[in-house]
């Protein structure tokens, strides 16, 4: 009977996909969550999930969480407002011990759910998957150099003991309630009015990881082990079209500055679309406010 252990349930992310994949798991097919405690786990319970009570961070935790699994989905991360050396702990220690942990527990699966974030710097033209990391940019810290060393040890067990390893990476993520869009306005409040953010609605980011999931080890593409793939729709929003999407003021002088780096962020969503056949349902944040999900 296949099982899928899903990490970072209780985040913004987790609780979308844990909830959808519980909700269309095929027959036969269990889930499995791991939880600080079973409090947060109720309500993933409710619906079917087995609980797995334990710590991240904690090796025999993992090792006991990953017994008997088929797959495992790694969402977990310690994002903005977290101390320097919680995200290394969780972003890259956590996710590189899962997937030992994974190796030893002979789990055929793995998805790494990542952040477009690791590329940094610009490269003048939008970021594609083949693209190494290079620090600096923006919003560069320790999430995403936290989040680009986890993707290069995990490829490393990847071509060494062969995790079937696949990454997501992920756009800003807005939408479905998630208060990310009101809490990211004010730190952009110094931003350019022109410059653009890379975005993805919660139904589309579950939808690309759900079939990152799921798909075997080859595609029309070629081989999804050992690949990445932008979670990004298809049009990039500026920070004033978001100010007035969610009706926000424009702060004090944003329209008068332009951005000298219009690259910044933006990804290509291509092999995704190419390889998978994914297709965003709300191509930009102006369709999702159209459909009233923002």
């Amino acid at each position: 009977m296949p099982l899928i252990l899903v990490t970072g349930v209780t985040g913004q992310v987790g609780r979308r996909f844990t909830k959808r994949l519980l909700e269309q798991a095929a027959a036969g097919t269990e889930v499995r969550v791991l939880v600080r405690d079973e409090e947060r786990g109720a309500p993933f319970a409710a619906l079917g999930a087995q609980l797995s009570v334990g710590d991240l961070r904690e090796e025999k935790d993992l090792r006991r969480a990953t017994e008997g699994t088929h797959a495992a989905v790694n969402i977990a991360a310690a994002f903005r407002g977290v101390p320097d050396d919680e995200a290394w702990a969780v972003n890259r220690d956590a996710a590189v011990a899962l997937g030992r942990a994974a190796v030893e527990a002979g789990t055929s699966r793995f998805l790494q759910v990542s952040t477009n974030l690791v590329y940094g710097v610009s490269r003048g033209r939008p970021f594609t998957e083949d693209d190494e990391s290079r620090p600096g940019g923006l919003l560069w810290g320790a999430y995403p150099a936290s989040k680009a060393e986890a993707e290069r040890e995990l490829l490393a067990l990847h071509r060494e003991h062969g995790l079937d390893l696949r990454i997501g990476s992920l756009a800003f993520v807005y939408g479905d309630g998630d208060p990310h869009v009101d809490k990211f306005l004010p730190h952009s409040r110094d931003w350019a009015g022109d410059q653009r953010l890379a975005m993805v609605h919660h139904a589309d980011a579950t939808a690309a990881l759900l079939r990152l999931l799921r798909a075997p080890g080859g595609s029309a593409g070629g081989s999804v082990s050992g690949r990445k793939y932008n979670i990004v729709d298809d049009a990039p929003a500026t920070v004033v079209e978001i100010h007035q999407l969610k009706g926000a003021p424009l702060p004090e002088g944003m329209t008068e500055r332009t951005t000298d780096d219009p690259w910044f962020g933006i990804t290509s969503n291509r092999r995704l679309r190419d390889e998978l056949g994914w297709r965003p349902l709300y191509p930009s944040m102006w369709t999702a406010r159209d459909a009233g999900v923002l």
